[in-house]
Order: C-alpha cells, then structure tokens, then sequence
C-alpha cells in the first residue's frame, strides 16, 4: 500500500539536477508532501509530465504572482536577486521578465550550465505537482 501509493521510487535520468541529484541515482517521491500546502520557492518536485509514470524533478524558482527573470546567469525574483546555493556551475542564462499564473509555479532543473535547449523547464501547473523526493 505505501509503495506506489503514497512512496514511488524515481531513477533519476539526465544532468539536469546536477549536483543535487545526480544522473543514474534514485530517490523517493514522497507523494503526500503537498497534500495541505503548495510548493514554495526553492524547493525541489516531482512534476507529472507525460502521465504518473514519468516524473521530473525541478526546483521551483517562482510560485504564482511572482515576476522572475534572468540576466547573465542570476536570478531575480519580484525584482531583487535570488540566492541560489544549489546551482553550482556557472551559467549566462538570460530570460525576460515574466509574471507566474495564478494557480502556476515555475521550474528549472539545478544544472543551468547545461543549454536550455538540453532542459525541460517553465511554467507547470500546480495540479501536475506529484510530490517531492524524500532526500
């Protein structure tokens, strides 16, 4: 009942995560975490994007109403830089402005050295939220 329900094991496959979860490694999707809140900023979820069985783990850099942008490689959220100590490679990402959709969060993948053509990342509903791995 716990496994498959409520606990999922994820294989995590691709850079995109480096160094926080790393390519060929495993965690849980703890299915339960957002049951009685939404994500916030910052943290790390399973997003459900091609049906239940295929998730993807991003870390939420904008929750509804939020304006995000990207200039030369920082983040800046509703106008003021983000700090971002999980992202470990530099990177020269640079984004227009954009305000979050109620009811939206927006992800990106840890890695930003990595092409953003090599990323699957944007703006996701909050209802494609899975969970969130366990460690």
């Amino acid at each position: 009942m716990v496994f498959g329900h409520l606990l999922v094991l994820m294989r995590i496959r691709g850079a995109s995560m480096d160094p926080t979860y790393r390519d060929g490694g495993f965690t849980f999707c703890w299915r339960q975490r957002y049951a009685f809140s939404p994500p916030a900023r910052g943290d790390v979820v399973a997003i459900a994007l091609s049906g239940p069985s295929v998730l993807y783990l991003k870390r939420v850099v904008g929750v509804e109403n939020d304006t995000i942008e990207f200039r030369h490689g920082t983040l800046f959220v509703n106008g003021s830089e983000w700090k971002e100590p999980y992202v470990k490679h530099p990177y020269d990402w640079t984004w227009p402005e954009r305000t979050i959709r109620e009811g939206h969060i927006y992800v990106v993948g840890d890695n930003r050295a990595m092409s953003t053509d090599a990323h699957t990342f944007g703006e996701t509903p909050v209802s494609r939220v899975a969970g969130a791995p366990l460690w």
